[in-house]
């Protein structure tokens, strides 16, 4: 399929396209954080600019937030064939639905979720109007294990979205048989740096502390490790596998997942992908442009901009950009040692401190009084920051990061060299990667302290290894940028995605009795 094919580039495409809308309606359903929130409406926003009807479903706090953002609204405003709709999470407004609160959201998604997307699913049409097309085809987040179970039972065909990294998929689906062998749960004093044998093509670098952090666990059936497994065990039900990531970037973990699920794509970065496609769409429509890149944000926290004039004023690469996303904590004395490091190495800094983010730090979770005070002279904190703009912004030359999937793409695309310190999940594989394999940053997980943080902010910004990881961190760059480029294999594969739920969907429709 040629991209004019694809993106209505004909009269008669154009008919096509409106008649695939009018059988076709795909309901996308993430799990609900931010981290996974972003990347499934990108490809909410990719499915409707092909023509289908994409029914987007959110809880009802994710809802608010997402519709309070003048951005998301005028983009949803270019999208007549995407809707939003939102359904109860289960949890009291109070709760901080943070990095600690994980099974609590998943217990509330089981208990007031499940019976309501059934219902949804079940009716005439996935996002509430009469007249509404029944949903053909869902893609739904790996970490919501009912959907699997529902789509089956009333025989709609569903497709999997895990918003994490491929190696980390592979590290997840070896979690079994590591439990199996013994290697898991770790035993009190083993050697973390001991390497792993079990994950194909990671043998000589993935150790024990590299593992996705439930791998920690006391117990091979606490809660979170019972979750992972029924997560693991769904892989091979769903239809196909979409990833966040490209061809180039995890070429071997891809190879060994297609032979898991062969139906696989990768489609990321989708930042990138849904500017491809905008720009593609806006040309051959003959609108002077797309939506400029800094007005693709999915935030669900209102960003402060006054950080981007603070960045015009400071020299090229001369700042490091500290952000721990959206769920990661730390306690006071973690917030403390890293702002001692970030002082010490002699350089500004640019730290986002969200709400809630320090877990002793008073009832808003805010900063000790010395650190507010402190950074006035050599940084900036704020609550929340347009990241692709500061990633972007010159005057950046390092990437302090939890290591999530979103913001290790981000510093990718941007060629941010990047300081790893993971808090959970797969991040500890991401920033082993990141150090080891694509030689991009520097991995300190387990060390936060003062003089490991000033000993590898220096070295990425100016160290003997600083040149090595700028170089790899500009051929990361061009190199994903090139896979979502018009022809590139993040293309292709989106092409190739939407072919297959067009089949899928038709193949439903025709089975239902529904005539197209």
């Amino acid at each position: 399929m040629g991209s004019e094919e694809a993106w209505h580039g004909t009269q008669s495409s154009r008919e096509t396209a409106a008649q695939v809308q009018a059988t076709i309606h795909v309901l996308i359903f993430p799990f609900p954080v931010q981290g996974h929130i972003t990347p499934m409406l990108k490809l909410a926003e990719l499915l409707s600019i092909s023509g289908m009807r994409v029914t987007f479903l959110s809880t009802h706090d994710n809802h608010r937030r997402l519709l309070s953002s003048a951005c998301v609204r005028a983009r949803l405003a270019r999208r007549p064939g995407l809707h939003l709709r939102s359904i109860p999470d289960g949890l009291s407004e109070d709760n901080p639905r943070d990095g600690s609160r994980l099974l609590e959201m998943i217990e509330g998604l089981d208990a007031a979720t499940l019976p309501l997307f059934r219902e949804i699913l079940a009716s005439s049409g996935g996002d509430g109007p009469e007249g509404a097309p029944p949903v053909t085809c869902v893609v739904a987040d790996g970490l919501i294990l009912f959907a699997v179970d529902v789509a089956e039972e009333l025989g709609i065909p569903i497709i999997n979205f895990r918003t994490s990294s491929a190696c980390s998929f592979l590290a997840y689906q070896r979690i079994p048989e590591l439990c199996e062998t013994g290697i898991i749960p770790f035993q009190d004093g083993c050697d973390l740096d001991k390497l792993v044998a079990c994950v194909p093509g990671m043998e000589n670098f993935l150790r024990r502390r590299d593992l996705p952090s439930f791998c920690r666990s006391n117990s091979v059936d606490d809660p979170y490790m019972r979750f992972l497994k029924g997560m693991i065990r769904n892989s091979t039900r769903y239809r196909g596998l979409v990833l966040n990531t490209s061809e180039f970037v995890e070429f071997a973990a891809l190879t060994q997942i297609r032979r898991l699920v062969p139906s696989t794509y990768p489609i990321g970065p989708l930042d990138g992908l849904l500017q491809t496609v905008e720009s593609l769409t806006s040309a051959v429509e003959g609108e002077a442009g797309g939506v400029p890149p800094s007005k693709y944000s999915t935030s669900l926290w209102q960003e402060d901009r006054t950080c981007i004039a603070w960045l015009d004023a400071s020299p090229p690469s001369s700042v490091v950009y500290v952000s721990f996303g959206s769920l990661a904590l730390l306690k006071g004395e973690q917030l403390l040692e890293l702002w001692h490091g970030l002082v010490n190495s002699g350089y500004h800094f640019l730290w986002v401190v969200r709400p809630g983010l320090v877990v002793d730090g008073g009832a808003d979770g805010g900063v000790p009084e010395e650190v507010a005070a402190g950074t006035e002279e050599r940084g900036l904190l704020v609550g929340w920051a347009p990241q692709q703009e500061v990633l972007a912004h010159p005057a950046v030359g390092c990437f302090l990061t939890h290591s999530g999937w979103n913001s290790t793409l981000e510093g990718m695309w941007a060629g941010v060299p990047m300081v790893c310190l993971p808090y959970f999940a797969d991040q500890p594989v991401n920033s082993r990667f990141v150090g080891e394999v694509w030689r991009n940053g520097a991995d300190i997980k387990d060390r936060c302290d003062r003089a490991t943080v000033e000993k590898a902010v220096r070295e990425v910004m100016a160290g003997e290894r600083g040149p090595e990881m700028r170089a790899a961190a500009a051929n990361l760059s061009e190199m994903v940028r090139e896979c979502v480029g018009e022809g590139g294999t993040s293309y292709k594969n989106l092409e190739r995605l939407i072919r297959d739920i067009r089949a899928m969907s038709l193949n439903r429709n025709q089975k239902v009795g529904l005539h197209t």
